[in-house]
């Protein structure tokens, strides 16, 4: 296993000869990728962070790792930014045979590879499983730290898949073993994606497989998390895809509901056992109030579909604050981050003795939060009232996304969920009306973001949840409240 390595901003030496002759391609294959951030701006140049030769690239076929930092204009009202550090896997092949047709990003003409054709080498199977292999192998390479649990074994002769559904990172499945997540916008520092797995396998909790292996970079001070690999559950059924199969059948969803509320509860109170927590009060609770807030301000101006309701939804922000005010104070702890129904598995078996899911067992996975937000804030302590909100919301998405809509359908899955949440943690999440509106409101206006920016078909599915939020009375909690139970 060959390697070059050129971890520096500069753009001379082999790293910046190589970049030279990828950018005009690169330019026009980036913003295509589902896990791009910077779509509606442009490139304005890269800078190469980290470039290491997996395989040489003059042979019959070549495999590059690059760390790229991206340069594009700040958006609109943003404060300058270095630009986005994005992993790449650059397969080199004379020629591609059509199989690997989706995978090219385009032909090289000069350069080191002038004459060859580059392509994303995730889509081949031979690239991928260099990867495997060195993590089998424990591999350092360059500034590459192929890394795994000791007492995990990883055998050889898997042959890779690359998932095909739209993600915001790529996934390859290796045999029905192995499922190996690599991040696509990277950054330095503890990422929870490897953090909070790793602590709930120490814990005990089932609920979220286990990591297996994972790559960082050395660089600097502070790593970067590349990618992480877990078990495969064979056979599992999607949360989002069972909940829309269920709602074409008109089938009722309120037990696999109920099941995921205690499946949520288990993963909370592990984490709360796991890792330290902290008490909410009005100095530490503005910040997240003012944050919400200023999402809100910055929707606003970006989508004027959200500006007769303004007053509305910023009324759930200021009654947390006013709760605030008044000396309520809320436990926080280490949360998902981006909980819905996507990042939930459903496994075809009861394995785990789970008697309440039905004959199937719930995992969640996924656990890097929300990207767009900076590492220091995902892992940031949060009531665990945030995960819940993110699930209501995924109710309210699948129930409207059905034809025709069936509002009712999330009615009966939001009460099922939070009641079997109750019946883990001992606090069903209803019993804080006022903490659980703010969440939600946050979470509908960042989707409104997002459909308007990327999907603006599906507006209408966050705008009918803003027209209910924003027209929401006020309601108390119901206060106090028993004590969180931290006991699976």
């Amino acid at each position: 296993m060959a390697e070059t390595v050129t971890p520096s901003d500069t753009t001379t030496g082999p790293a910046g000869h190589l970049l030279s002759s990828l950018d005009p391609l690169l330019r026009q294959w980036l913003p295509r990728q589902r896990w791009f951030a910077g779509k509606g701006r442009p490139l304005t140049g890269f800078t190469p962070v980290a470039v290491t030769e997996l395989l040489p690239g003059t042979g019959r076929m070549g495999l590059y790792h690059l760390l790229l930092r991206v340069h594009q204009p700040p958006a609109p009202g943003a404060p300058p930014h270095p630009g986005d550090c994005y992993q790449l896997l650059i397969g080199v092949r004379e020629a591609l045979p059509p199989r690997l047709a989706p995978a090219l990003i385009g032909h090289v003409t000069d350069g080191p590879l002038a004459g060859r054709t580059v392509y994303d080498a995730l889509h081949d199977p031979r690239p991928a499983q260099v990867l495997l292999e060195a993590l089998r192998t424990r591999a350092r390479v360059g500034v590459l730290r192929f890394e795994r649990e000791p007492d995990q074994e990883i055998r050889d002769g898997l042959v890779a898949r690359l998932l095909t559904t739209e993600q915001s990172n790529s996934s390859v499945v290796y045999g029905d073993t192995f499922i190996l997540k690599l991040l696509r916008r990277v950054v330095a520092g503890v990422n929870p994606d490897l953090e909070l797995p790793l602590a709930l396998a120490r814990e005990g909790c089932a609920r979220v497989p286990a990591p297996t292996a994972w790559i960082r970079a050395e660089l600097g001070e502070e790593p970067y998390v590349l990618a992480v690999l877990q078990p495969f559950v064979n056979g599992a059924a999607d949360g989002w895809e069972l909940a829309l199969r269920e709602l074409a059948k008109g089938e009722d969803f309120a037990a696999e509901a109920r099941a995921l509320g205690r499946a949520t509860a288990e993963v909370h109170t592990a984490l709360a056992r796991a890792l330290p927590t902290a008490t909410l009060g009005q100095a530490q609770l503005g910040p997240l109030v003012d944050g919400m807030r200023e999402r809100l301000a910055a929707a606003v101006t970006a989508v004027p579909a959200l500006v007769p309701y303004e007053s509305g939804l910023r009324s759930a922000f200021d009654a947390l604050a006013a709760l605030a005010a008044e000396g309520h104070t809320w436990t926080a702890q280490r949360v998902h981050g981006d909980l819905h129904l996507g990042q939930c598995l459903r496994s075809p078996s009861g394995d785990g003795g789970d008697a309440p899911d039905g004959g199937g067992t719930w995992s969640l996975i996924d656990f890097e939060g929300e990207p767009a937000r900076p590492l220091a804030e995902r892992r940031m302590p949060q009531p665990p009232e945030r995960d819940v909100a993110g699930m209501l919301r995924s109710f309210d998405y699948a129930a409207r996304s059905a034809a025709p809509p069936a509002p009712a359908w999330a009615d009966t899955c939001r009460a099922a969920y939070c009641s079997g949440y109750a019946e883990v943690s001992g606090t069903d999440p209803r019993t804080d009306p006022v903490l659980l509106r703010a969440f939600e409101t946050d979470k509908a206006v960042y989707e409104v973001v997002y459909e308007a920016r990327h999907r603006p078909d599906w507006l209408a599915v966050p705008l009918a949840a803003v027209h209910r939020l924003a027209a929401a009375p006020p309601v108390r909690p119901d206060l106090p409240r028993p004590p969180r139970e931290t006991r699976p």
